[in-house]
């Protein structure tokens, strides 16, 4: 099979299967997106879904977040990884949004990277979630997946690597929900530990030289 090939087959499959995927992340607006990703780095978006209610409730907007203190905050972000970092970034975040772009999330990637604690991918996360832009945010689902099913190469080794590999082959106009087939996919099926191959609706294209059959 060429990649190609495995690619059409891919997105086939995904386009019937999964005809809606998005973010199973919890927001209404942009800045709670915002949150919600830096806040989901190396943590569960069920988690992150449990923290945020009373997170935006107690700051709703980038200006009442931009006058909380780390301390205020990490009360509310404790229970996720890495939470004194995360409650630093998120404040100075927010003073960086009111300072430089007048409270509004930008729909630009240099300047979603000069954010204090965003990414490449979470501006990519941000871009294709809230902006609809054709961007591939590669996390570690999205690392491993790609790589089970061979839709990137043994030399892609990094995740702007891998990046660079799914945005050659997928066409744009799929480029977003293919983000979350991936990960979706490695949430609940290619799992790290023990992939579910049984269930796997594209076992047949899968290139896992370690199948559980």
């Amino acid at each position: 099979m060429t990649k190609k090939e495995r690619y059409a087959r891919f997105i086939s499959y995904f386009q019937e299967a999964m005809p809606e995927a998005n973010t199973e992340l919890h927001y209404e607006t942009p800045f709670q997106l915002l949150c919600a990703v830096m806040l989901s780095a190396q943590c569960t978006d069920k988690r992150v879904n449990m923290v945020t209610p009373a997170l935006f409730e107690a700051f709703p907007t980038p200006l009442a977040l931009s006058e909380a203190t780390k301390e205020e905050v990490l009360h509310y972000v404790k229970s996720v990884s890495y939470p004194n970092s995360k409650a630093e970034h998120l404040v100075q975040m927010a003073k960086r949004l009111m300072e430089e772009h007048n409270g509004e999330v930008p729909g630009d990637f240099d300047a979603l990277v000069a954010l204090p604690g965003v990414g490449r991918k979470t501006a990519n996360v941000m871009l294709a979630v809230a902006f609809n832009e054709a961007r591939m945010a590669v996390d570690t689902h999205v690392f491993r997946v790609s790589h089970r099913i061979g839709l990137v190469s043994d030399k892609a080794t990094t995740p702007y690597a891998v990046e660079k590999e799914l945005v050659k082959y997928i066409p744009e106009e799929d480029i977003p929900r293919a983000h979350h087939w991936l990960i979706l996919h490695g949430r609940y099926v290619c799992k790290s530990q023990r992939p579910l191959c049984k269930e796997c609706g594209i076992s047949t294209l899968c290139a896992y030289k370690d199948k559980r059959m």
